[in-house]
């Protein structure tokens, strides 16, 4: 087996390495896991799961500094950003312990008629089996907690891939698990040293749950992979679109579009890429996401006043890069930006209208560019919007309440934004891609119930009768 070397994405300095997982590790995790599943002797009482998240929640609270710090690093994401990442997976945490606490089935209405009489049913929930998870680098410490605390929630054996620029984070998150009394055979990580093993894991007839966050194409192959029965949760991206009508509040617009498109380095699967505008603001808007651009810091991560840090690796760089120089060859206009600033790092980009048919007008560019197009109508906007396939969350700013209406009926996704950014989003509520984005409802209570079976009662008695 070989290993698998961590590099900070900034500077490539070394973080460290974990170990690649053959073929016989593979079958040792989910041999493992699955023995667990069956033999319900083994299986975690609910009380012991609450105690062991609550004590994990403390726990990231009580580290919070260190973990932002070293999740920054290993990520990218800046400092500032990976705080609140942090405190966000402590909550999700929290939030796995208020489904269970207030979850508990549904009682079936019986005695409607002769067949039913005398009968009481009810439901109760149990784990649907093993979980795999597959994982993304972007959000490396809140998006495994979105996979695993679930499944230690509803008591599920876990096995997780994190990807692989971002293994530390996701075994720092487990072993605060083990730290908080998890056994550790609840919770694996692997790293499958290629993705013949990667897919023969999730194809396995013994996963009862495969989440995936990660590409689209990736995705939806896993899926076609999997065996009779098992349930899946697919989180792609998008190519998110946002209709500004001429009466929005370019005050707040200005520097929510910007977060929204710069944030982690346009990194984010619902990240603000292309904005179209009322050709009599386009311009304008242009100009003042722009300006926001150049006010922002890009820097090394760890760093508290950054607000922009690096692309995951330089390859990302080089094809953000491109994408932006064909774009500008096709006809876009040059705002701001446009350059690398290293091999790591780019300069938050605004391009004015590029070609409808140039690569970042049609796919999502996961990176720190954003793209403002003028319309007349607002409605062929619209059919602008949603004439890729993708499908995930848009946003429209403007303060008539009709135009939001029209904007929330007529675009396609399953958020509609009103003077906010695409990227907007609590950890309770439902996140969910559509078409080529995603199959399934994520966020953390959807995930909880996902993870579970509803298992029937029926009590039949002459005392009802």
């Amino acid at each position: 087996m070989g290993e698998i070397l961590v590099t900070a994405p900034y500077d490539g300095a070394e973080l460290g390495s974990i170990p690649e997982t053959d073929a016989a590790g593979i079958e040792a995790a989910l041999a493992s896991a699955h023995a667990l599943y069956r033999d319900r002797k083994k299986w975690l009482s609910k009380a012991r799961r609450i105690e062991i998240l609550r004590k994990a929640a403390e726990i990231i609270r009580e580290r919070r500094e260190d973990l932002a710090r070293a999740s920054a690093q290993e990520g990218g994401k800046p400092y500032p950003d990976s705080l609140v990442e942090i405190d966000r997976g402590a909550d999700g945490v929290e939030t796995c312990i208020e489904e269970l606490r207030t979850q508990g089935g549904h009682v079936i209405p019986m005695g409607l008629n002769p067949s039913s009489a005398g009968r009481v049913a009810f439901t109760q929930y149990e784990p649907i089996g093993v979980v795999v998870a597959v994982s993304a680098f972007n959000h490396p410490f809140n998006l495994i907690v979105h996979q695993v605390a679930p499944a230690v929630a509803v008591g599920c054996p876990v096995i997780v891939k994190p990807a692989p620029p971002t293994p530390l984070t996701c075994q720092t998150f487990l072993n605060i698990l083990f730290e908080a009394g998890l056994p550790e055979e609840w919770a694996t990580m692997v790293a499958p040293e290629n993705l013949d093993l990667a897919t023969a894991l999730v194809a396995d007839k013994r996963v009862g749950f495969f989440s995936f966050i990660g590409s689209s194409g990736v995705g939806w192959m896993l899926r076609s992979k999997l065996a009779p029965g098992a349930r899946c949760a697919l989180e792609h991206g998008g190519v998110a679109p946002v209709i500004v009508a001429p009466d929005a509040n370019l005050d707040t617009a200005l520097p929510t579009l910007a977060k929204g498109g710069f944030y982690h380095a346009g990194q984010v699967c619902v990240s603000v890429q292309r904005i179209f505008c009322d050709a009599k603001i386009a311009q304008d808007v242009a100009a003042g996401i722009a300006a926001q651009a150049d006010s922002m810091k890009v820097s090394d991560p760890t760093l508290a006043d950054t607000d922009v840090g690096p692309l995951i690796n330089h390859n990302e760089c080089d094809r953000v890069a491109t994408w932006v120089s064909d774009a500008i060859s096709g006809g876009a206009k040059l705002i701001t930006g446009g350059d690398k600033i290293s091999d790591s790092c780019y300069k938050p980009t605004v391009l004015f209208d590029p070609p409808a048919d140039a690569k970042i007008s049609t796919a999502e560019i996961f990176g720190p560019a954003v793209c403002v197009y003028p319309y007349e109508d607002m409605d062929s906007a619209i059919i602008r919007a949603n004439s890729l396939p993708v499908s995930f969350q848009a946003a429209v700013f403007t303060r008539d309440l009709d135009t939001a209406m029209h904007c929330y009926r007529n675009l396609d996704g399953t958020a509609i934004m009103v003077n906010d950014h695409t990227a907007f989003r609590v950890d309770w509520m439902p996140f969910a891609g559509a078409r080529t984005s995603g199959h399934g409802v994520g966020g953390i209570p959807y995930t909880v119930h996902e993870m579970q079976t509803e298992k029937m009662m029926v009590w039949r008695s002459s005392a009802l009768d």
